[in-house]
C-alpha cells in the first residue's frame, strides 16, 4: 500500500526506525511526504535521502503557512522544484478554517503553484479546509479556480476528502483522485454516505500522520501503519475484499506519478 500523505518529518516521530518498520509490517511500502513551508524542507529531505525508495517528498507551500513572506517562500519552493525530482507539488490549496487574514495571498500562492504543476507535468496534493459553521467552502473555491485557470496536464489528489457525493463527482470530473483517510472511520465523518457510490479507481489512501488517526486510535498520534485500518474501512463500505482495495488504490497512486 501507498500512504499518499503523511508528515512523518514531524517532531512527534522520535521513533522513526520503529515507526517505519511497523508500517512495512502492515504492508505500507511507500510514504509520500507533503511539504508545508521552508521550515519543514530540511527534515523532509533528510528522510528522502535516508530512505529514498520508501519516503518520497513533494514540494509546495501549505496555505496555513501563507503570510507576508509568501514571495520569499514561493521563491524557495521554485528553487527546489528546479533542482530535485519531486513526485508532486503539495500540499497546496486553501484554508478558511483558522484565519482569513491572508486569503488573498492564499489564492495567489495556489494559482502560482498550479501553474508550476502544469508546466512540469506534476500531480498536486490539494488542501481544502472550509470555514466552520457553514462558512466559505474551500473545496468549491479551489475547484472554481482550477476550472477558471483551465491549465493543461493538471491532476492529483484532493487530500483528506470529506465532501459530499456531488463534490466527489466534481473532483473526479476535474481529473482528481480522492484522498481517503482516518475521517472515513469516524462515526459522523460522512464518508459512509459517499464512498459506496464512488468507483474504487478514483480513490487513494492516506493517513495525514501525525493527524486524524483512525478509530480506534482517534485522538492519538497517527502513523502510516494505520493505513490498513483505513483500507479496511473502505473495503467494508464498498463490500469488497481488502486485497482488492489495497491493489487498486496502490495502482491509482502509482498512475499519478508515472506518466
Amino acid at each position: 500500500m501507498i500512504d499518499t500523505h503523511a508528515h512523518i518529518y514531524d517532531l512527534q516521530f522520535n521513533d522513526m526506525e520503529v515507526m517505519l518498520k511497523t508500517a512495512e509490517e502492515q504492508g505500507v511500502t511507500e510514504i509520500w511526504m507533503p511539504n508545508c513551508a521552508k521550515e519543514t524542507i530540511d527534515g523532509m529531505m533528510a528522510l528522502a535521502e535516508k530512505y529514498p525508495d520508501r519516503c518520497r517528498p513533494m514540494m509546495g507551500l501549505h496555505p496555513c503557512y501563507v503570510c507576508e513572506t509568501v514571495e520569499d517562500e514561493l521563491a524557495t519552493i521554485e528553487d527546489w522544484l528546479n533542482r530535485y525530482p519531486f513526485i508532486a507539488i503539495g500540499e497546496i490549496g486553501l484554508d478558511f478554517y483558522w484565519d482569513l487574514t491572508h486569503v488573498g495571498r492564499q489564492f495567489e500562492a495556489f494559482s502560482t503553484q498550479l501553474r508550476w504543476a502544469s508546466e512540469r507535468n506534476l500531480p498536486i496534493s490539494i488542501h481544502s479546509r472550509s470555514a466552520a459553521n457553514g462558512g466559505r467552502n474551500a473545496f468549491s473555491e479551489a475547484a472554481d479556480l482550477i476550472e477558471k485557470l483551465a491549465l493543461p496536464n493538471l491532476n492529483g489528489i484532493f487530500h483528506c476528502f470529506v465532501g459530499t457525493l456531488d463534490e466527489a463527482r466534481r473532483a473526479i470530473e476535474l481529473g482528481f483522485k480522492l484522498g481517503i483517510g482516518g475521517v472515513s472511520t469516524f462515526k459522523n465523518g460522512g464518508l459512509d454516505k459517499v464512498l459506496p457510490s464512488v468507483d474504487l479507481e478514483h480513490l487513494v489512501l492516506e493517513t495525514d500522520a501525525p493527524y486524524l488517526a483512525p478509530v480506534p486510535y482517534r485522538g492519538k498520534r497517527n502513523e502510516p501503519a494505520y493505513l490498513k485500518l483505513i483500507a479496511q474501512r473502505v473495503a467494508d463500505l464498498k463490500q469488497l475484499p481488502l486485497a482488492v482495495v489495497d491493489e487498486q488504490t496502490t495502482r491509482n497512486a502509482q498512475h499519478l506519478v508515472i506518466r
